[in-house]
């Protein structure tokens, strides 16, 4: 096999595994690698769990995550729905939004067959460089946007999973105390010293 061939089957491989990658934006920056898996799993085998860099705002809060699923049917099944109804990943304040990965999105793609990149500083004095300094300060400020954005998201969630920790405690609350009115006989003892009628104890 010459070293043509062994890069179009290399490439080949790649594309196959990207066709069963699904590309989920919109997540919580709460949300770490296990909990993407969980989320994931119930649609088929998780095979990898890639973060992708917020080149747009805090390096260390990733809003976008590489799925591999075990076949390009499960990754279609994932993307559809998600598409037609909303999934939350780790409590977060609104579902996310799931499509198919394309291979750019992959740091780490192999250099396609045949594919010649060429690229050049642009001088001062070329007629677009004022065009592309403006492009510049534009990116800067959606990037501030975005970061503040998310900030504000990971807020949210944190606020979400607050009351979410208070309600599973209420709740934990009120079945222990119906726990023990029953399992452990104590409104039929109350029943009895008021003298009132009560059904029998479970225990």
């Amino acid at each position: 096999m010459t070293n043509r061939e062994e890069e179009e089957a290399q490439y080949e491989s790649f594309l196959s595994k990207v066709r069963r990658t699904v590309y989920v934006d919109e997540l919580t920056p709460l949300a770490s690698k296990s909990v993407v898996e969980s989320a994931f799993s119930q649609f088929g085998t998780v095979k990898e769990v890639i973060f992708l860099p917020n080149y747009l705002g805090p390096k260390e809060l990733p809003a976008c995550v590489l799925v591999e699923m075990e076949s390009e049917q499960k990754a279609k099944a994932v993307i559809e729905t998600v598409s037609q109804f909303p999934f939350m990943v780790a409590g977060m304040p609104r579902p996310v939004r799931a499509s198919a990965a394309r291979p750019n999105m992959f740091s780490d793609r192999p250099k396609k067959p045949g594919r010649v990149i060429q690229f050049r500083w642009m001088d001062p004095s070329d007629p677009e460089f004022d065009k592309a300094q403006r492009v510049k300060r534009i990116v800067k400020k959606h990037s501030a946007e975005a970061a503040f954005m998310i900030r504000k998201q990971l807020e949210e969630a944190e606020e979400l999973a607050k009351q979410q920790a208070e309600t599973v405690t209420t709740h934990h609350k009120k079945f222990d105390l119906i726990d023990k009115l029953t399992v452990e006989g104590v409104a039929q003892k109350l029943a009895g010293r008021y003298n009132m009628k009560c059904g029998p104890s479970h225990r």
